[in-house]
């Protein structure tokens, strides 16, 4: 018995030769192993960033130099008067300074009288005594001091005293010749003949004397002595012998 030819035939699957080939399609991120089957997903690798400090310095400012410049010299010029005032309160209490004295001793008038300009013109010979009343100071006179007479604010005469030094606790006798000649000398006169009626005539007799003060074997920065008498004599009489009724004298120092 015969088998159909029919039934010895196999059926197998048709197969489509233009379709693309079968792939296992795998989420992103994942990869397939070697059997095929997907691997598990890394995690993704986190990128940290650090950040890199950067030094911002600011240039230096012209205005803070001169404001510390400023202090600084402030400071020192603080200090320099400090260091000043503490030395010159020590040598004011070791050597205990004061200042000349001066005492008139003697006026006489050579010539008093008008000129033919009608100006007065005045002779004076004045015998003063300085007296240095300092135990540990010396005084040396310069040059360019000046003693003058003035009555009623105008100067009769003036004159120099001589360049000298004078040692501790000396007194030292002058004799001094003053000359000058005032304008308008007739409305002066007049004024000095009717004050000599009453036997008391004031006048002024001024010092400027620049010094140089000398401690110890240290020689100190000039300084001008000035010193003010005031005076009232009975006659301002050419050649005659003058009476000093009154004096009083007050002396400064000017540096």
């Amino acid at each position: 018995m015969s088998i159909p030819m029919a039934n010895h035939q196999r059926i197998h699957p048709a197969v489509d030769v233009e379709a693309p080939p079968t792939t296992t399609l795998v989420s992103r991120g994942s990869s397939l192993s070697e059997k095929g089957t997907p691997a598990r997903p890394h995690a993704p690798i986190q990128m940290r960033t650090i950040p890199i400090p950067v030094s911002h310095a600011n240039p230096p400012k012209n205005g803070t130099g001169c404001c510390k410049c400023i202090c600084w010299t402030i400071s020192l010029l603080v200090l320099l008067l400090v260091i000043v005032g503490a030395t010159a309160v020590i040598l004011y209490f070791v050597f205990q300074p004061k200042l000349p004295t001066y005492s008139i001793d003697n006026l006489n008038i050579s010539r008093l009288g008008l000129n033919i300009d009608m100006s007065l013109y005045a002779e004076f010979n004045v015998k003063i005594t300085a007296y240095n009343p300092n135990k540990k100071i010396g005084i040396y006179y310069q040059r360019g001091s000046q003693l003058s007479v003035w009555y009623t604010n105008t100067k009769l005469c003036d004159g120099s005293l001589p360049k000298f030094y004078q040692g501790h606790q000396n007194k030292t006798v002058l004799h001094v010749p003053l000359t000058g000649q005032t304008q308008y000398g007739s409305t002066l006169m007049t004024a000095l003949q009717q004050q000599q009626q009453t036997g008391q005539i004031p006048l002024d007799l001024k010092v400027d004397a620049p010094v140089s003060i000398k401690l110890g074997k240290l020689k100190l920065k000039k300084v001008r002595v000035l010193a003010e008498c005031l005076l009232v004599v009975d006659s301002l009489s050419a050649n005659n012998a003058i009476s000093i009724k009154a004096s009083n004298c007050r002396y400064s120092m000017k540096l």
